[in-house]
């Protein structure tokens, strides 16, 4: 009897030893597939995102800058100044009245632009209140439709898109823009220039700006600047005359204006 409780006690133990090894491989197996299925799903989103990543930057890439098919005034071949901006310095608190000469070509501005013009009170830290609407304002933006369309000639700069920060930060210097207005001309167009491989670049003459633009002040400053980039992206370099800048003197009331436009 009681080698027959002994072998009986055995069987019991081997069984229930083979019960639970079958459910530790059977929770390892669960455990198995349960990462399998985790590793494949955070593969699928990993791939997911990738495309959807690259799908926004190609639409990026082939889109036209600054506008969208919703804008009434879009025209993916007629070439535009973009954003110009306009700071104001007046050497004391000034009410300025400031009037664009071709203001039929403006597409967009802000503030609104009136028949009257933008009407300013300015400080010397070159602080803004809208005079219409008693909003504080930091520059006067607005783009437009040229009147002279710009294109390639025998003198510029050919930069490398890589190279854009450094070109930019140099030559606005030059051109007589301080640390803070250059940091905003560059972080407008910084995203277009470098997405190209190389950039033709030529900064317009004063001529030129104000052919297309003219800009009327009162009252009358003693310094005005006008930056207006053109530009035009290119898979290879080109010859070109390295163009020569001149650098104003900021004196008295300073006006400064920065833009730029793409070469069709």
């Amino acid at each position: 009897m009681e080698n027959n409780n002994e072998v009986n006690n055995l069987e019991d133990e081997n069984l229930k030893k083979e019960q639970t090894d079958n459910k530790r491989k059977n929770i390892k197996k669960i455990c198995i597939i349960i990462s399998v299925i985790i590793m494949i799903i955070i593969i699928t989103a990993i791939v997911g995102i990738v495309v959807y990543a690259k799908i926004l930057k190609d639409n990026y890439t082939n889109s036209e800058p600054f506008y969208t098919n919703n804008d009434p005034f879009y025209d993916p071949e007629c070439p535009s100044c973009d954003k110009p901006i306009i700071y104001l310095y007046p050497e004391k608190e000034t009410n300025v009245l400031v009037n664009l000469g071709n203001s039929k070509n403006i597409t967009c501005s802000y503030p609104v632009y009136k028949e009257t013009g933008w009407k300013v009170k300015a400080n010397t830290k070159g602080e803004l209140m809208d005079l219409d609407t008693g909003r504080n304002l930091y520059a006067l933006y607005y783009e437009s439709k040229p009147v002279k369309d710009f294109e390639i000639k025998n003198e510029g700069f050919i930069v490398k898109g890589i190279d854009t920060v450094n070109f930019l930060e140099e030559k606005l210097s030059i051109l007589g823009l301080t640390e803070r207005e250059t940091e905003e001309f560059i972080i407008y167009w910084l995203p277009v220039l470098q997405e190209n491989k190389y950039n033709y670049i030529r900064f317009a003459s004063t001529e030129e700006i104000n052919m297309n633009m003219p800009l009327n002040i009162d009252p009358n400053p003693d310094t005005i600047i006008r930056v207006l980039m053109t530009y035009k992206g290119l898979q290879e370099p080109i010859e070109v005359k390295e163009q020569e800048l001149v650098t104003p003197e900021r004196k008295g009331f300073t006006v400064v204006e920065w833009g730029g436009t793409e070469i069709k």
